[in-house]
């Protein structure tokens, strides 16, 4: 498969826009864009643990359901759901209905506010393990990463669940912790620019 893939509009993305057009505004707004937001980078590790096994389009297809079952992925209040939400999730049509994945994304909201009272932010502990370039390859050639293997093995030792190498890494390309749009790709330099411009938390 070529890295590139020509849009409606003529711009050339990375090829694996070109399965949806939901994958459009996905790939140009959020991928690879830089966050330290603590909320969001919450969601996508629950999302990623979600999307184990799945693809990526049908998580994304049932992202706002998601939302709704689980507080907004506000660590606090999914930190202290109960055998009532569990029960709840599983009969919810709109998500995956999955109850080791809906028990992880509980204990995680726990493990999450350790790591925040440890770090002060899930930010910070996140952008720890920011790649060294040097582990990297051409851009979308890996699955996974000294760094991404590095903070699986400490999550797992704080706790967590389906936090393995590989759903680290498509977090880490997903928030931006490295630029791995296609060489050629509309949205890579700009994803460069603004990680050029991030202040690390």
């Amino acid at each position: 498969m070529t890295a590139l893939a020509q849009g409606p509009d003529g711009r050339h993305r990375c090829s694996w826009v070109s399965q949806t057009a939901d994958f459009i505004p996905y790939h140009d707004d959020e991928w690879g864009w830089p966050v330290t937001d603590d909320r969001h980078l919450f969601e996508k590790l629950c999302l990623e643990s979600f999307q184990s096994g799945l693809s990526w389009r049908t998580i994304l297809a049932k992202r706002d359901n998601f939302r709704a079952a689980f507080g907004n992925f506000d660590a606090a209040t999914v930190a202290a759901f109960d055998d009532t939400d569990i029960a709840r999730l599983l009969q919810d049509a709109g998500i995956i209905r999955h109850r080791g994945k809906i028990e992880a994304v509980i204990n995680n909201a726990a493990r999450a506010l350790e790591v925040v009272e440890e770090k002060g932010s899930l930010a910070a502990y996140v952008w720890s393990f920011e790649p060294d370039p040097g582990e990297l390859g051409t851009p979308q050639s890996m699955t996974t990463s000294a760094s991404a293997i590095a903070m699986s093995k400490d999550m797992k030792k704080r706790g967590w669940k389906f936090v393995g190498p590989t759903t680290v890494f498509a977090f880490m390309q997903s928030m931006g912790l490295l630029n791995d749009h296609a060489e050629g790709c509309c949205i890579r330099e700009a994803v460069d620019q603004a990680r050029a411009r991030l202040v690390r938390p």
